[in-house]
Parts: structure tokens; C-alpha cells; sequence
């Protein structure tokens, strides 16, 4: 996600053409399944604060992949990159110049879930060749308002309204885990190629994921990506326990674009997976190049830069040695994890980003 949603949660999608075209070339070793370059605030961005072009950027990208790696966007259903409903020929018309210009996947939500706002979208995704990603929203319920004991009515009120108030029952809850399921069943007989379960804003606890991914493994026939961000500090947790229940994709940011309000670094998870014995299909030589250049890309937005001054130590998981106690978190994770012992996990975890 490190150019379009890792820039965005951390640098206010400032980061400029020109650097985005000396990552590119790297890019094509490290191998990705798929690149996030296009959609959510970037081309609104590129074009009101870069004075960019949006469609130069994906055709640049396009161009330097080579079909390489899928190349994806983000889209609001209805809304595409704005934030009114278009008519069908819009949506079109739109997507068939991104496709014509290099997109490959598009990842397509509503932010309530409205399956009626991202049908079209996903109708005309694989009509025109491209990817069809839907992504079903994650939230929460609103929590319990604290009870206040009602006043006992004596004498006349008690006759008259049958004695103490009875205490209300507690509101019944709509985001389940097969509120979640349901939503992504219908997606995929909608024609959607992925599901992505998408926690914009980091809400997702690890004990979650460890019941609800194996319910959405078990109901699906698609490949299911999790995307979640750091930010209340649950994202490298969540992303553990995702990956110990089965997930086929996650979604991370390269080092100095990781973590914070973003998702997880993908060092931190290939460390996790490496000693899960799962391979990431992604070559880590090729990302460690990148990092190099993203250090000098994080310099030149220090304008947008909340952490300038609390920068994350340079990190190369395959040439630098882990401290011994920093390496048994990690296993203290995974045993967490595994044991869905939630307070363990996120001690380890909180250590290891520290």
C-alpha cells in the first residue's frame, strides 16, 4: 500500500511523481501480488496540491510494472474517487479509461455497506477485464449507554404503573461476525474476484479476526485480503492472527511508511512468517532497496510528517540480528496468537513496534 494508502494515512498523499518514479524500477524485482497506486485521495490530491496529473501517475506505473505486479485502486462504489453518486455512464466511462490506462484490480466498498452503491461497479469491473475487489466495511457497534436504576413508585404511581420500572434490555447487535459473512456471501454472488475485509480505521481487535476470518475462509470460494491500519494499536496483532487463521493476502507498507495510522510494516510481518514456515511471495531483497529510497521520500514530506522527529530505527530483518529479548516477543506473539490470549499478543506486539 506504501503509494497510495501508506502516503496517505501518514503524509497527506504528498508524495511527488518524481520520487514515485525512481521507486517504480525497484518495484518490478520486489514482485508484488499486488501495488496500490491509484485511488482513494490520490488523484484528487496529485491534481489540487501537486499540480499532477492522476492519469500520468497510474500510466507511469503502468508502464514500468509491465503486468509485473496487478496494479489497483481504490474506489467508493457510486461515489468512484468523489463523494456524490454518478449515474451509470459515469461509472463507466470511468472505469473503462482506468482499465485502458494500466488498472488492473479495483478495490470497490461502500462505507455503509450498501450493496446497491458498489453492484454496477463490480458488474463493470469484470464486463471490462479488470479485478473485481469487494471490500466489506468493518465497524462496531455503538457501546452500551451505562444503566441508571429507575426510582421504585410507591403507593398510588405503583398501582397505577405496576410497581419499579423493569430495566430496558440491552439494544440487540447488528455488526456480528454473520453480519460480516452475509455481506461478503452476497458480494461474491455478485461476481467479486476478492473479498477484502477492510478496517479503515483500525477497529478490528485481534480476538475478533481469530472467529470472524475463519467464518468469512469457511464461506467463501474467492481469496479473502485483510487491510487494517495501526492506529489504535491493534494492526500488527490483527495481521498475526489473520495470517495464523488462514488469510490469503494482507496488506502492508514498506519501513518509514509503516506503521502509525498506516498498516503494518512488511518486514515486522515477513519476520512473523518466517518463523510461521509461511512463504511471502514477495523478494525481500528487492523491498530493502526501496526502503533505502523511501528514507529520503519520508525527508522531502516532512511538511506533512507528524513523527518527523520520532523516526522508526533503521531495520533490515536480513542483515540485522534481533536483540534476544525483542526476538522472544515475537515467538510470545505467535504463541499468544495462536491461544487467542488477546493481552498477551498485544503486549508482545506493542514491545516489538517500540
Amino acid at each position: 500500500l506504501t503509494l497510495r494508502d501508506g502516503q496517505q494515512s501518514l503524509f497527506a498523499t504528498r508524495l511527488k511523481q518524481e520520487y514515485i518514479d525512481r521507486l517504480l524500477p525497484l518495484y518490478r524485482d520486489a514482485k508484488f501480488y499486488i501495488m496500490e497506486t491509484w485511488g482513494g485521495a490520490v488523484p484528487d490530491s496529485v491534481m489540487r496540491y501537486l499540480g499532477e496529473s492522476p492519469w500520468e501517475r497510474l500510466r507511469s506505473c503502468s508502464k514500468e510494472m509491465k503486468g509485473i505486479s496487478y496494479l489497483s485502486a481504490l474506489s467508493r462504489g457510486r461515489n468512484l474517487f468523489g463523494y456524490v453518486p454518478y449515474p451509470n455512464y459515469v461509472l463507466e466511462g470511468f472505469y473503462k479509461e482506468a482499465i485502458k490506462n494500466g488498472l488492473n484490480v479495483m478495490r470497490i466498498f461502500d462505507a455503509l455497506n450498501d450493496i446497491d452503491n458498489i453492484k454496477d461497479s463490480i458488474r463493470m469491473i469484470n464486463d471490462l477485464g479488470g479485478i473485481a475487489d469487494a471490500a466489506v466495511c468493518y465497524t462496531v457497534d455503538p457501546k452500551d449507554e451505562p444503566k441508571v436504576a429507575a426510582p421504585e413508585k410507591k403507593g398510588f404511581f405503583a398501582k397505577l404503573f405496576g410497581g419499579s420500572k423493569k430495566e430496558e434490555a440491552a439494544p440487540e447487535k447488528i455488526f456480528t461476525d454473520e453480519y460480516f459473512v452475509e455481506k461478503a456471501k452476497e458480494m461474491e454472488r455478485l461476481g467479486a474476484k476478492m473479498i477484502t475485509l477492510k478496517d479503515m480505521a483500525g477497529l478490528v481487535n485481534p480476538s475478533r479476526i481469530f472467529t470472524l476470518m475463519p467464518k468469512l475462509k469457511q464461506a467463501l470460494n474467492i481469496p479473502v485480503d485483510f487491510h487494517t491500519h495501526c492506529t489504535p494499536g491493534y494492526g500488527l496483532a490483527s495481521v498475526l492472527t489473520a495470517i495464523i487463521k488462514g488469510v490469503d493476502i494482507v496488506d502492508t507498507n514498506i519501513w518509514y511508511f509503516g506503521g502509525g495510522s498506516a498498516a503494518p510494516a512488511i518486514e515486522l510481518v515477513w519476520l512473523f512468517c518466517q518463523k510461521l514456515g509461511i512463504e511471502v511471495e514477495v523478494n525481500m531483497e528487492a523491498v530493502g532497496k526501496i526502503r533505502e529510497q523511501l528514507k529520503d521520500a519520508r525527508k522531502s514530506l516532512a511538511d506533512f510528517d507528524l513523527n518527523k522527529d520520532n523516526w522508526p530505527n533503521e531495520f533490515d530483518p536480513l542483515k540485522d540480528k534481533l536483540p534476544a529479548d525483542i526476538d522472544a516477543e515475537f515467538d510470545k506473539a505467535i504463541k499468544a496468537a495462536t491461544a487467542n490470549d488477546e493481552e498477551a499478543l498485544l503486549a508482545a506486539c506493542h514491545k516489538i513496534e517500540a
